[in-house]
């Protein structure tokens, strides 16, 4: 098994992709999800993360720069998941430390992410990776038919 870390295009994969951002967001639909990536890939500063296993696509994560007072250069993570069928068999643990390093490699400060507050599966798991809890992110939506 041949596991290796990569930044992609979304759209080259965007199928997968797509299949593996409605495992987290299951009540987003699909043609939503993918109207999103196409936003998201003009960003500047937006990276797509991908885990491969052989030459299977597993998992992706979206990763975001800002520079901000409290913690300098920081890559923001979101919309990060392995595949919920192979899950709990170190994949995810092998893709947050490619994305560490990955980070340092690009004079990152610092890696901060959002969970959802009911994924208390991946707050086990983002402890055992040495991330800490901060503070709090609220969200006041503007318009939930955009």
């Amino acid at each position: 098994m041949k596991m290796h870390f990569k930044v992609i295009d979304p759209l080259d994969y965007k199928e997968r992709v797509i299949d593996l951002l409605a495992q987290l967001n299951p009540k987003k639909e699909s043609s939503t999800i993918g109207i999103l990536i196409d936003l998201m890939k003009e960003s500047s500063n937006y990276n797509c993360f991908a885990l491969f296993k052989n030459d299977d696509l597993i998992g992706i994560s979206s990763g975001w720069t800002s520079v901000r007072i409290y913690c300098g250069k920081q890559l923001e993570l979101d919309n990060v998941i392995i595949d919920s069928n192979i899950q709990s068999k170190g994949y995810g643990r092998y893709f947050i430390d490619a994305i560490k390093k990955w980070a340092n490699q690009n004079k990152y400060q610092s890696i901060g992410l959002n969970t959802y507050v009911e994924n208390s599966r991946s707050h086990k798991f983002y402890f055992n990776q040495d991330f800490q809890i901060l503070g709090f992110h609220f969200e006041h939506n503007l318009n939930i038919n955009r």
